[in-house]
């Protein structure tokens, strides 16, 4: 759980590192040097949750597979959040199934464990 928890917060972070930009006017507004040391500043304190999840998560009998796949079903589920109540952007029916595969993809790699 504690796994889970960490790659969570990481993965806000770096959402936000990577998008918070893109929001109507801002993309503009600020050079970007600026831009990309903002978004360094947000993802130094994502690298501080992500190591550690991934080294608790290595010691607890994960694999690198079912670690990578968990953080990519975490960081989607994030993403669509985030995408919707900060970025404006709708959902589709496109949205979900895309959701759906990478769910099966997490179950397909945790299967048997």
């Amino acid at each position: 759980m504690q796994t889970i928890v960490l790659l969570t917060l990481s993965n806000i972070l770096m959402t936000f590192a990577w998008y918070w930009h893109l929001k109507a006017g801002a993309a503009g507004a600020k050079p970007m040097f600026v831009i990309i040391l903002i978004s360094w500043g947000i993802a130094f304190f994502e690298y501080a949750l992500a190591v550690p999840a991934n080294r608790i998560g290595a010691a607890s009998g994960w694999t690198p597979g079912q670690l990578k796949i968990a953080q990519e079903a975490i960081a989607l589920t994030i993403f669509g959040v985030f995408m919707v109540t900060y970025l404006g952007e709708p959902l589709h029916w496109r949205h979900f199934a895309a959701f759906g595969c990478i769910m099966a993809a997490v179950g397909f790699l945790f299967i048997g464990r």
